[in-house]
């Protein structure tokens, strides 16, 4: 009976051994299949460092490029800048150039402005008829008052004034760049109409003084005014 068991022991044991062991093979080779370690060559490797540094020569160029193209766009905005402000320069000239042109009477202008009228004043008898005359100065009031409100240009009966213009009174006739005219004297101006009215309007001022040496007044606003340029020799 004895030896029956441990035979039984025997057999048990053995099987249980067999058994692990196919365990523990079946186990190694399924881990082996899930895992597999590759085994990478010296080709191989030569390879993948050859690329990795082909790569990184890539990227360092294409950074170096980069950096080149923003000096570039910078260049251009610097030039273009340039440009613009030289651009700006030379229509600033020009429109310099022009005023001079304007100032001097070399060319034909027109815009809005202005037209006044100065008469002589009714005199009574037994009076000094000079005390109702337009005289000179009271054109100079004018005028002066019409160019200080930023008048670009000014005329008088027609006749173009320039930066070297003459008036003289010779009694009733006055004298404008030596072409006589008389009363009564239109003088007309290119401007802002509002603001030349306005400054020889104000009380006090270019209008009243005008009045109270008994000379007749009057202003019109114009919307379209046309002066030639001065005709002859002029500097």
């Amino acid at each position: 009976m004895k030896r029956r068991m441990k035979g039984r022991y025997v057999i048990f044991s053995l099987v249980f051994f067999v058994f692990g062991f196919i365990l523990a093979f079946s186990y190694s080779q399924s881990a082996k299949d899930e895992d597999p370690s590759p085994v990478i060559t010296d080709r191989q490797y030569i390879m993948e460092n050859n690329l990795r540094n082909q790569l990184i020569s890539i990227q360092d160029r294409n950074r170096d490029l980069q950096k080149e193209l923003y000096e570039k766009q910078e260049s251009v905005r610097q030039k273009e800048k340039e440009l613009s402000q030289e651009e700006e320069t030379y229509m600033n000239l020009a429109k310099d150039a022009e005023k001079f042109r304007m100032f001097l009477g070399k060319v034909k202008v027109k815009g809005p402005g202005v037209e006044v009228v100065l008469e002589d004043g009714d005199y009574q008898q037994n009076e000094d008829v000079n005390n109702y005359l337009v005289h000179e100065h009271h054109v100079y009031k004018v005028v002066n008052e019409l160019l200080v409100a930023g008048a670009s240009a000014v005329a008088i009966n027609g006749q173009r004034l320039n930066h070297d213009s003459y008036i003289v009174c010779t009694g009733p006739v006055i004298t404008v760049d030596g072409n006589p005219f008389p009363a009564p004297f239109k003088i007309t101006a290119i401007g802002d109409t509002d603001i030349l009215t306005s400054a020889l309007t104000l009380r006090g001022g270019v209008r009243d003084q005008l009045v109270n040496d008994n000379i007749i007044f009057s202003i019109e606003k114009k919307k379209q005014i046309l002066l030639d340029p001065v005709l002859g020799e002029s500097s």
